[in-house]
């Protein structure tokens, strides 16, 4: 049995708390196991060295005897007889249609017991012959919005984010890599271009016999079948579904392999127009004269690409996107990199709804080397996530004058995140906004409005005066929830006349400004910031899947505000919070509005707080 990750763990706990929901269990019971869930999806240390420690399971937070038997069980059998018991009742397709948007637990129940739906397939069924407006509590607006979160489901299906592939792709990798003879190994596909989602993944070996090869590979412990075992390929499915093809390449065909492996498809066709234009031909083999097919390159991707006369492209930019002009006139950006990046500003701490306290994440952040940080926690609409008052943000002054005292060596921003309300103001009134060093606008509800409204509801929230950067812009969460159907364009261009950035938020289910709208954004001469939005000091890892949308869509650290060094940030805060975050040389930025120019922005709050 494969051994299971404390996310693993974690998942299962979650879903056992949905299934005890569906069950209608005691709400307590319910909140616990999804408590539970939750503190061990942020552990620094694996849980199965605790399980193994006597009452180390039980001193974590909400975890008493019975829960921390039940992990014991998963971690020793890959199940508990709770979660046998309720699978039987509840298959994992039923449990699953609580990720669509509009469904819970008691509405997945009701569909259960009057029309008998198992699964998305019985479910689109019933919703498009009107089944599902009959029912109590449900009605046509829902059945339609139940039709459109399967729409946004299916264009997903049967691809995982990146984030779960991270880990045991890496594991693969790092077990090849471990054979004697093998000499270099690479993932390929979409994951090495770093698509938000991965549908199956690409692993090329240079080195080592294949007998060894292939036995490191198909008797991994995440294997669930294998699928085909041969001396140059192999194929096995994971047991989270995913497929991966290993393939055994020769040294002076690695690059050649590697650059066709990675894709894209759009990509490869328009650089073999280039070889062919050229008298070349190229495939996964090497690039060869076409007269005689003698060699030119093939043993890494830089000769190929060199002796077809251009820069190695990165392969987060290649998706036929302008990217091989650029490389053959040698103008192909310096993508941004991890330590570019100086300081992370939007994060949340217990004092809301993360696991843990302000000065363990700001000092985690000093320890990943960040010169400033922003704590961010949620404005009181957010109520169950324990959202900020006006006078909850007064005492937030003294919090962090404290953590400041306590974690020297790192600058802390006064922030919060504050919710655009449906009709575009802001959740909080302007004198708690001005007690405020970096205020970040979210939307978190009425995504569902009309394309005008939310359009109209986003240029309003974006005209205020303290507001720095809109957080995780589109609300989308990738394969469950659409983005809100605002006019992008129109936004973009507003934020580039006020100087508002745009969030690249990390979450793996956000990754939210997408690769698009952020380069979009960039031509638009908004700036971009970076932001994990990490609610425990685990997530703060979480920073690399924004950094990947960031490159895909070609930025550089001059475009990325959250590169700035402390002086120039500080410098900003000074003149003011609105207007202020401009680029030093937008590409192609519309000029300011003469109602609304940055220094007439600026004079309207107080001057930001700097130390």
């Amino acid at each position: 049995m494969p051994a299971l990750t404390n996310a693993d763990v974690a998942r299962v706990l979650g879903t056992l708390a949905t299934m005890l929901e569906i069950d209608g269990a005691n709400p307590f019971r319910t909140r616990a196991y999804r408590e539970a869930a939750r503190v061990l999806d942020a552990l620094p240390e694996p849980v199965a060295r605790l399980a193994g420690e006597e009452g180390a399971l039980e001193a974590l937070p909400g975890i008493g005897k019975d829960l921390a038997q039940k992990i014991r069980d998963l971690l020793a059998t890959g199940s508990t007889g709770l979660y046998d018991e309720l699978l039987k009742k509840y298959p994992l397709e039923l449990v699953h249609l609580t990720d669509l948007q509009g469904l819970g637990a008691k509405r997945v129940r009701a569909l259960y017991d009057a029309l008998h739906i198992r699964d998305r397939a019985g479910l689109e069924a019933a919703a498009q012959a009107g089944q599902l407006r009959e029912l109590p509590g449900f009605g046509e607006k829902l059945e339609q919005k139940v039709l459109h979160s399967l729409s946004i489901a299916e264009q997903v299906s049967g691809r995982l984010l990146l984030a779960k592939v991270w880990e045991v792709a890496h594991g693969l990798a790092d077990r090849l890599r471990a054979v004697q003879g093998v000499t270099r190994v690479e993932l390929a596909g979409s994951f090495r271009r770093r698509r938000d989602t991965v549908g199956d993944l690409d692993l090329l070996v240079c080195g080592g016999t294949p007998e060894q090869v292939m036995d490191a590979f198909t008797t991994h412990d995440r294997v669930a079948e294998v699928m085909a075992r041969g001396e140059t390929r192999s194929a096995v499915r994971l047991t989270d579904g995913l497929q991966v093809d290993l393939r055994l390449v020769p040294g002076e065909s690695f690059g050649a392999a590697l650059l066709y492996f990675t894709g894209s498809k759009e990509h490869n066709i328009e650089l073999r127009r280039v070889a062919n234009d050229q008298g070349l031909t190229l495939n996964e083999y090497g690039l060869a004269r076409e007269a005689d097919q003698s060699v030119v390159a093939g043993r890494t991707e830089q000769d190929i690409y060199r002796a077809l006369g251009m820069d190695w492209i990165p392969p987060e930019l290649r998706e036929a996107r302008g990217e091989i002009a650029l490389a053959l006139e040698g103008r192909l950006p310096r993508l941004i990199e991890q330590d570019d990046l100086r300081g992370d500003l939007h994060m949340h701490t217990t004092r809301s709804d993360g696991r843990h306290t302000l000065a363990e994440m700001v000092r985690a952040a000093k320890e990943r080397g960040y010169a400033y940080v922003a704590i961010t926690e949620h404005s009181k609409s957010l109520a169950m996530a324990g959202g900020f008052d006006e006078a909850r943000v007064r005492r937030s002054v003294g919090e962090i004058a404290a953590v400041r005292r306590e974690v020297p060596g790192i600058e802390v921003l006064h922030g919060l995140e504050v919710d655009i309300l449906a009709d575009g103001s802001l959740d909080l009134d302007d004198d708690a906004l001005e007690l405020l060093d970096w205020v970040v606008i979210s939307l978190h509800s009425r995504l569902d409005q009309p394309a005008e409204a939310a359009t109209a509801r986003v240029l309003k929230a974006l005209e205020h005066p303290a507001v720095c950067a809109m957080g995780h812009p589109t609300g989308r969460m990738i394969g469950l929830r659409p983005a809100s159907p605002f006019d992008m364009e129109r936004v973009l261009e507003r934020a580039a006349e006020l100087g508002v950035a745009m969030e690249i938020n990390c979450q793996p289910d956000r990754m939210d400004l997408s690769d698009v709208n952020a380069r979009l954004a960039r031509e638009k001469g908004v700036t971009l910031v970076i932001d994990t939005d990490a609610h425990s000091i685990a997530n703060l890892d979480y920073i690399r899947y924004g950094l990947f949308v960031a490159r895909r869509a070609g930025l550089t650290k001059d475009d990325v505000l959250n590169a700035w060094p402390w002086e120039r940030m500080r410098k900003m805060l000074r003149k003011g919070r609105g207007g202020a975050v401009k680029p030093a040389e937008p590409a192609k930025q519309p000029a300011p509005s003469p109602a609304k120019t940055p220094a007439k922005r600026a004079a309207k709050p107080k001057s930001a707080k700097t130390r």
